[in-house]
């Protein structure tokens, strides 16, 4: 059974799967209990969103300062290679498949 912890108007606001002080046990398909974890869900989505765009933004900043010889790629820690390289051939094999399907993506 899930445990949750409510806020001064009785909202749920964190949930656990053992009981502890403060704790309110809930039915598992408590209609309250679901909504409260679909949030979570939407949340979680809209910042894993947000996270995909900033690295994208990040990856260009990268490729502009190399491009202007502010860096060099050897600069970079190994591992950071790696990992601009893999990103690199998997959006080139995208494009390559018109997947990206976005006019104004740059490759």
């Amino acid at each position: 059974m899930p445990y949750v912890k409510r806020d001064e108007q009785g909202r749920i606001t964190a949930v656990n799967l053992e009981p502890g002080e403060g704790l309110a046990e809930v039915p598992p398909g408590s209609p309250e209990l679901l909504e409260f974890m679909r949030k979570l869900e939407l949340e979680q989505s809209s910042l894993e969103q947000s996270d995909m765009r900033l690295v994208r933004v990040l990856e260009d900043l990268i490729d502009l300062l190399i491009a202007r010889d502010v860096i060099r790629f050897t600069d970079l820690p190994l591992p950071a290679q790696e990992k601009l390289m893999e990103r690199r051939t998997m959006r080139q094999s995208l494009g390559a498949l018109d997947l990206l399907g976005g006019a104004n993506e740059t490759i």
